[in-house]
């Protein structure tokens, strides 16, 4: 990723502050378990069964919606979304986090 060559200091760009947030499936899942994205109950009860999501609309909405909500934090708290994206993959490090399945999908993608 661009940014972590930046932070690392192997690299310099001059319009990082044009990056949004990496749409993995790490930041969605903070989001939710925080309490700042919540998903349908039907799609919620098969995330939390550790099933995987067909590839489709289901998971495009779910990286979607993170990246439209780190977009509004990111404005509201007066942050690049890339720096917001990086204290929301650190803070998905965490215990708490680990113990709640995450949202996969199988895909050629990413």
């Amino acid at each position: 990723m661009l940014t972590d060559r930046a932070l690392a200091g192997v690299a310099r760009f001059d319009d990082l502050h044009r990056l949004t947030i990496f749409a993995d499936n790490l930041v969605p899942h903070v989001l939710r378990v925080d309490g700042v994205q919540r998903y349908d109950d039907r799609l919620a009860r098969h995330i939390d069964a550790g099933r995987l999501l067909r590839p489709g609309p289901q998971e495009r909405e779910i990286r979607a919606c993170a990246v439209h909500a780190c977009a509004q934090a990111a404005t509201r708290l007066g942050l690049e979304e890339r720096d917001l994206d990086h204290r929301l993959w650190t803070r998905g490090q965490g215990e708490a986090y680990k113990a709640v399945p995450r949202h996969r999908c199988r895909s050629v993608w990413y």
